[in-house]
């Protein structure tokens, strides 16, 4: 559609410049041209590294500009001849052509309308009109992922990500920032949740191994028509935010797998520390030291078992009695009780969770 709207405005523009004036994209392919019969033709001294200059430039008697998404323009008018008269012209094109495929983008194009709806940035009201003049399909399963980069590299993730995703009437690939990458995939209704984390380690293991770029990914739970896709991709929010506080190994947090920890998360801080007051009336938990808090963790992991537990811990079960016996006294929490356990165990991740510096209140 690009194309068409670039030949519209260059068909208008041809007489008042009376110039050869034309456009080419980012493989050097004239798209669009005052004389119909070069489009189609490669133009191979236009280099892609000519193409990412800001500049003006020069080629075989032809001035060129850039235009499209810097700092990675997917576009560049030429104007026939190097005087500056022809700088100006070709300047005065790319913002021209700029703006009007900007207008065209906001208008039209599906990417930036789900951009929109996951980022609550148009009227619900406005989502199903905007939808249906689209041609929007509105009755699919969709669920949002947002991968977040965690190391800098010289690789442009969302281009990998864009690769693993091709279809663009099916799946959109999303930039939010800098590090954040939003994929509204569409997907089988019904979809068992495992299958997504699958997924979402397709993407992590090709990031990491073939680039050496590292990232988390937050799912959101799968919505059924657009309106919702807000909703997953503000789940999907959520589990990287509190994954980032209780599962700091995983690199995969599904929000429909948080449990307890998304409760937890969204208590007032002043909530919290009233809890840990009360259970810890008899010794506080920073007495603990770190040997017995990962005792108390390789407990929990074993289901309460004292026997399997020592076995793991390569240590005698009297040992092992001992120490929670120890952990009685200060606390006051026997944790082979398993009301006790539950307690405790819920007390050590808010305890986690108010060592996060939540900024709440």
């Amino acid at each position: 559609m690009s194309n068409r709207l670039f030949q519209g405005v260059i068909h208008q523009m041809r007489d008042a410049i009376d110039r050869t004036i034309g456009v080419i994209d980012e493989t050097s392919v004239i798209i669009a041209c005052s004389e119909l019969g070069r489009i189609g033709e490669v133009n191979e001294s236009v280099t892609p590294e000519l193409l990412t200059s800001q500049e003006t430039f020069v080629v075989n008697g032809y001035t060129y500009k850039s235009f499209g998404n810097m700092p990675r323009p997917e576009y560049a008018v030429f104007v026939l001849g190097t005087d500056p008269e022809a700088a100006r012209y070709a300047a005065l094109l790319a913002v021209s052509l700029s703006s009007i495929k900007q207008y065209y983008d906001e208008k039209y194009d599906r990417s930036n309308f789900v951009k929109n709806v996951i980022l609550d940035n148009i009227l619900p009201g406005d989502i199903y009109l905007k939808a249906r003049e689209l041609h929007f399909d509105n009755d699919v399963s969709r669920v949002c992922m947002l991968i977040k980069i965690t190391n800098k590299t010289d690789v442009a993730a969302y281009d990998v990500i864009q690769n693993l995703f091709p279809d663009k009437n099916k799946d959109f690939v999303i930039n939010i920032n800098e590090n954040d990458i939003a994929l509204v995939k569409e997907i089988q209704p019904g979809i068992d949740s495992k299958d997504l984390a699958k997924l979402a380690s397709s993407i992590v293991d090709t990031l990491s191994s073939e680039f050496y770029t590292h990232c988390v990914v937050g799912i959101g739970t799968p919505v059924e028509g657009v309106k919702d896709l807000a909703r997953s991709f503000k789940e999907a929010q959520v589990a990287l935010e509190v994954g980032k506080v209780f599962d700091t190994e995983r690199n995969i947090v599904r929000y429909d797998n948080l449990g307890i920890a998304r409760l937890i998360y969204q208590l007032p801080t002043t909530l919290c520390e009233m809890f840990l007051k009360e259970v810890f009336q008899k010794g506080s938990i920073d007495s603990l030291d770190h040997e017995t808090l990962f005792t108390i963790q390789r407990f929990f992991e074993n289901n309460l078992n004292v026997s399997e537990t020592s076995r793991k811990l390569f240590v005698h079960r009297n040992t092992l009695v001992y120490r929670l016996e120890k952990i009685k006294k200060i606390t006051g929490l026997d944790l082979r009780e398993f009301e006790d356990a539950i307690v405790f165990k819920v007390a050590l991740m808010v305890k986690k969770y108010l060592d996060s510096n939540p900024a709440k209140f």
